[in-house]
């Protein structure tokens, strides 16, 4: 039987070759001796990550169950393409890195590491205990791919509707335990329908993805920004207070419009209303948005392109 891993011991990363995984994981069955003891852990890891398609708890499964064979301080999985980065225990001085490739797709990396340095038998051990990962790796990243994709507006790509209904709860949650400030805004393009009767519709989404990249060069990392629906935008400010909301808004009003929107040749002026609220005491999701909402039909009755804030509650 042909190795399940080949490694490159220049930089221990480790490459997994799908045919050799399958040929190992079937070869234990089939043959009459006594697997390997990575293998037949592999084998029993892979029935237990394969009860789940969400990706942390595959991560967090593996752990523990790797913690019986080898002793290591920390694990580390990365994954770029899906921004993801899951930690369980404590990185240390030395470690061994794998880059997890299956049928030509790259599935991300898994780093161990601790304060004295693995054996090579103990590095052997991990390799052959990865292949009962890989499979149970890529049907939760697969799910999480779909998911995502549900979540994100085709034509700007940022998240949805359905995706700002579930990051407010969670932030509220999150600013409710931590006793943290929580801000919302909601932007609308102003005259909107008359850009699209104008310009035509071409020109109408050319301004959205454009407006989108504006305001999202305005914002900070942490704040996140969805298109709600039609030319309606909000963003969420995490650990942001009602005046540090009110300063964001304005800025973000100037940008919009100061900057150069064009679509065919033709420039197309474009401005925003702003309705800016944060979260009090007695607010609930629905209250939050709705005081926002109605801070933002505020700014487009008195005027348009300004930026209105919700009062207080008494």
């Amino acid at each position: 039987m042909a190795p399940p891993l080949i490694r490159d011991p220049g930089n221990h990363y480790t490459r997994i070759n799908p045919e050799t995984v399958v040929m190992a994981l079937q070869a234990t069955t089939a043959r009459t001796e006594t697997p390997s003891p990575g293998l037949a852990a592999a084998m029993r890891v892979n029935s237990i990550l394969q009860t789940t398609l969400d990706i942390h708890t595959v991560i967090r499964l593996f752990a523990n169950e790797l913690s019986d064979l080898v002793n290591y301080g920390g694990l580390q999985y990365r994954n770029p393409a899906y921004s993801l980065e899951i930690n369980h225990g404590k990185n240390a001085r030395h470690s061994c890195s794998y880059r997890l490739v299956v049928h030509e797709e790259a599935l991300g990396e898994l780093t161990l590491s601790r304060r004295r340095k693995f054996t090579d038998a103990e590095m052997h051990l991990c390799e052959d205990f990865l292949c009962g990962l890989v499979y149970p790796l890529r049907n939760a990243l697969l799910y999480l791919s779909a998911v995502q994709a549900a979540h994100r507006d085709p034509l700007t790509g940022v998240g949805n509707r359905a995706a700002f209904d579930l990051a407010i709860g969670r932030e509220v949650e999150m600013a409710r335990r931590h006793g943290t400030p929580l801000s919302l805004l909601i932007l609308d393009i102003d005259r909107f329908k008359a850009i699209n009767d104008t310009h035509g519709h071409l020109a109408g989404d050319d301004v959205i993805k454009a407006f989108t990249a504006v305001v999202d060069g305005v914002i900070r990392k942490t704040d996140i920004l969805f298109r709600y629906g039609g030319e309606e935008f909000a963003v969420l400010l995490s650990n942001t207070a009602r005046h540090g909301a009110e300063l964001l808004a304005e800025r973000i009003r100037r940008r919009i419009e100061r900057s150069p929107f064009e679509s065919s040749q033709d420039r197309v002026p474009v401005t925003a209303s702003i309705g800016v609220a944060n979260l009090e005491p007695t607010d609930s999701t629905t209250s939050l948005f709705e005081k926002t909402d109605q801070a933002l039909y505020r700014a487009k009755h008195e005027g348009r392109n300004c930026v209105r804030v919700a009062p207080l509650s008494c």
